[in-house]
């Protein structure tokens, strides 16, 4: 990915560990989750380890339980601590929420308190592959409605945009 992480986070604290991420704790995030991180979220998360993205909305081509037009989201999450993507209190959470944590796992969270979510999605590519990026909503627990958004992360990453382009 090689890009230039300047100015991509916001400065708060908020939804970031203070733990720098190392080579072992990526190993043992992957053991945990039993997928393969893909290497453009390391990249990421070696700038800054999880927090909050100055640009938190994404284009979408249908309309969205967020939208008509995108998707906003709250964080994306870094390695360990409590809000980490191998937390186990949150991965039992997003089961409860009824996220297809089958699929993959919860990436980002979405401002809508736990009814919508960004997950990196597994099932086309296998456990090791390159996932892609999908909006989950969970307002119908019956059937979650699946949106994709990008064919994977470095796409999703260079894809996020100022959300005030939506604001009217």
């Amino acid at each position: 990915m090689k890009k230039d992480f300047q100015g991509f986070w916001l400065p708060l604290d908020e939804y970031t560990s203070p733990i720098p991420v190392t080579d072992e704790m990526i190993a043992q995030a992957e053991q945990k989750l039993n997928f393969k991180l893909p290497s453009s979220y390391i990249e990421l998360i070696k700038t800054q380890n999880g927090g909050i993205p100055a640009n938190s909305c994404f284009p979408t081509t249908v309309r969205t339980s967020w939208a008509e037009n995108h998707i906003a989201i709250e964080n994306i999450r870094g390695i360990g601590g409590t809000d980490g993507i191998d937390s186990e209190e949150l991965r039992s959470i997003d089961e409860d929420w009824g996220y297809p944590i089958h699929l993959g796992f919860v990436i980002c969270d979405c401002p809508s308190a736990g009814h919508d979510a960004v997950m990196l999605d597994y099932s086309q590519c296998g456990k090791n592959g390159e996932p892609r990026v999908i909006h989950v909503d969970v307002g119908n627990p019956d059937e979650p409605t699946i949106t994709v958004l990008a064919k994977d992360f470095k796409t999703f990453i260079n894809g996020l945009v100022n959300c005030k382009e939506y604001e009217e």
